[in-house]
Order: structure tokens, then sequence, then C-alpha cells
């Protein structure tokens, strides 16, 4: 390897010092002169360019609470040399800081006004640039110092699980309820929060899915979206047999039926498979008409996770036999 090297490195010199390679070498040294003074051309010539500056707000007091969010970034069009604006073609923007304090109206007031956030960002970009355009132009939000109130949180949900699934129960958002806070504290008509609808069907596992708060006006709500969860398990088939009885049966009669017994048939979720489900098979005296040698077989109200409940036999054969009565 060490000589298959050494033959290549012999090789480009050669090259290098023949009558071809000199003009090789000589063509790529002007290229790099021109690249050299083509940026300075451009670092000394106007540009226009658009940047997101990230901004933060500053020395926020613990018992004061924003109603609204600062912008996370501030779009502008800024122009000036393009030596300016060299620092800020490679890695992260740096953050414009924001001191709350400096920035208070009245009222409960947190303004900037345009010609504030234009002082900023000259401060930012350098007293040179000119700023061509801002978005957001100015931000005006209210704060609170009142105490925030607890409400309950309902979560609005119209789920479904798909075909051989089930939801084996209701969503439930990470937490159960959540802080309100306003201007002038929290009316007492608010008595709970809602979730915007979530709306999933033929789900096959069970989901996670981060929900926003339905707004109320004038209220600001921490947490303002939530993770709901949706359990969802497969569903798995079990039989048992039951004892079939008999209601309504009169006195000095027996009602025997044939079978005495039948299978009943049930989807359970996989991690109820163990539970013991209480069943309960009856036939009805009063069900009996004339010429009918059949009784349908009934069964009493299962558990809610049973799903797709069938019996076997549905209706069974009987003979009435007369007691004696003493």
């Amino acid at each position: 390897m060490a000589r298959r090297i050494s033959d290549y490195l012999n090789a480009v010199n050669k090259a290098a010092h023949s009558a071809r390679g000199k003009d090789v070498l000589l063509y790529l040294m002007f290229v790099c002169v021109a690249f050299v003074f083509w940026v300075l051309l451009s670092l000394d010539s106007e540009v226009q360019r658009d940047y997101d500056v990230p901004v933060q707000l500053e020395e926020l007091p613990d018992s004061v609470t924003m109603l609204g969010k600062l912008p996370a970034t501030i779009n502008v069009s800024v122009q000036g040399k393009g030596s300016q604006f060299l620092r800020y073609l490679w890695g992260k923007m740096p953050v414009m800081k924001i001191k709350f304090s400096e920035n208070v109206r009245d009222h409960n007031e947190f303004a900037l006004s345009r010609q504030k956030i234009e002082g900023r960002l000259r401060d930012y970009f350098g007293q040179g640039v000119m700023i061509a355009s801002i978005r957001p132009d100015s931000v005006t939000l209210n704060f609170t110092s009142a105490p925030g109130v607890s409400l309950p949180l309902h979560v609005n949900a119209a789920v479904s699980a798909a075909l051989g699934y089930t939801v084996t129960s209701e969503p439930v958002a990470n937490v159960d309820s959540v802080r309100a806070f306003g201007i002038n504290g929290v009316p007492n008509t608010l008595r709970v929060v809602e979730t915007e609808p979530l709306n999933r069907s033929q789900l096959t596992d069970t989901g996670r899915f981060e929900v926003r708060l339905k707004p109320i006006e004038g209220i600001r709500l921490i947490p303002d979206r939530v993770i709901v969860t949706v359990p969802v398990e497969p569903l798995i088939a079990k039989r048992t047999k039951v004892n079939l009885d008999v209601i309504n049966e009169p006195a000095g009669e027996r009602l025997i039926t044939f079978p005495s017994q039948v299978e009943v048939s049930f989807l359970v979720p996989m991690s109820a498979y163990s539970d013991d489900f209480p069943c309960h098979a009856y036939v009805d005296y009063d069900n009996m008409r004339p010429h009918r040698q059949h009784l349908p077989v009934r069964l009493s109200t299962m558990p809610s996770a049973c799903r797709n409940i069938s019996v076997s036999p549905d209706s069974v054969e009987y003979i009435i036999e007369r007691t004696h009565q003493p």
C-alpha cells in the first residue's frame, strides 16, 4: 500500500512539473484569485436579506403570568453591506432578549411598538443596517398577577377501534386539571375546561395524541395542550358453558330443557382474558306457544367488556313435568 501511494505521488509530481501541468496550475491560481476578488466585492456591496430572529422574554417576575405568548421569532428584512451579515451565514441566530420591566404599560399590558422593535434590531444587526420590514411590527400582551384557578379537564374525544380490536376505557389526559389565569381573575361561571375535539378511527394499538385545549377569550390555560391516551387492545374469543335456568315457572309444573346447558361465546380484551365474566342463561315459561316445541334462550346483561356475544344453541326443546301438590 505504501509503495502504491509513493508511486501515485511521484506521478502527480511529474505531471505538475510538465508543461501542461504548469498551465493547469496557473489556471487554477487565477480562478482562486478571481474567487477572492468576487467575495470581497460581494461583502462590500449592498444586499437585502431576510432573517427569523429568535426572541426571549427575560426578567419576568414569578408573580406575573402572561396571558398571551411572545412570538418565538420576529421575521425581519434588513439591508446593508454583505460584510455586516457575514456572522449570520453559519450556525444558529443569536437570541434577542427583551426585558419585561422595560416594556410594561398601565392596565396590565406589555407592549412592544414598531419603534422599539426597530431599535432592538438595529442593536442586533448593527447601526449601519436599514430595516426594510418587520413581522410582526408590534406586540401587545396582557398579563396578570392574580393567582390561577385549578379547573377540571374534560377530554372531548370520539374514538373507535378497527375490526378485531376494542377501546378498553375512556380516553384520558396526562393531567386531570389545568390552571386558568385572567386579568381580573377567573369568572365563577367557568367550571370546566375542554380539549379540542379528538377524532380517531380504525385504531389497532394504544395511541397517544397531543391535543390543544379549547381557547377561552381573555383566559390563559397552563398547560395549553395535553397528551391524550386512547387504550386499545386486540379482542380474544372466550367460551363458557352455563346451566340453563327457567323463570316464571308456575307452581305444580316443572319445565325441563334439552339440553340443560348452553355455550356462551364472546370476545374480550386480551388483558381481561383470565377475568371471570358472570353469565346467566335462561328460558321464560311465558314464552311457550301452542304447537311450538322450542323456547328461545336469553342471556342476562353481561359486563361491558364483552363483545359479539352469542349463545349455542339459541333455542332448546322442552317438556313439562307435573309435580305432586301436597
